[in-house]
């Protein structure tokens, strides 16, 4: 699963990372490392680019972007 598939509201860990695309190194300057927690808050008209939730700060991503990152869901807040 990556990135671009997520929900919104819904949380993953970030396992893998395609850093070749255009754009990734930039993303993960900002904190879209592996192992970092991210949660999918929101998005433009149309659903692209998405708002991210990572490390308390509110990322944009491009779906064509978010692509490049491989994720694991975490359970839903109780």
């Amino acid at each position: 699963m990556t990135l671009k598939e997520l929900r919104p509201g819904q949380s993953a860990r970030i396992e893998a990372v395609d850093a070749h695309r255009p754009g990734v190194l930039r993303l993960m300057v900002l904190g879209l490392i592996e192992g970092a927690e991210v949660r999918y808050r929101n998005s433009a008209i149309g659903g692209d680019p998405m708002e991210l939730s990572v490390f308390g700060t509110a990322i944009s991503v491009r779906k064509q972007q978010a692509d490049s990152f491989r994720v694991t869901p975490l359970p839903a807040d109780v």
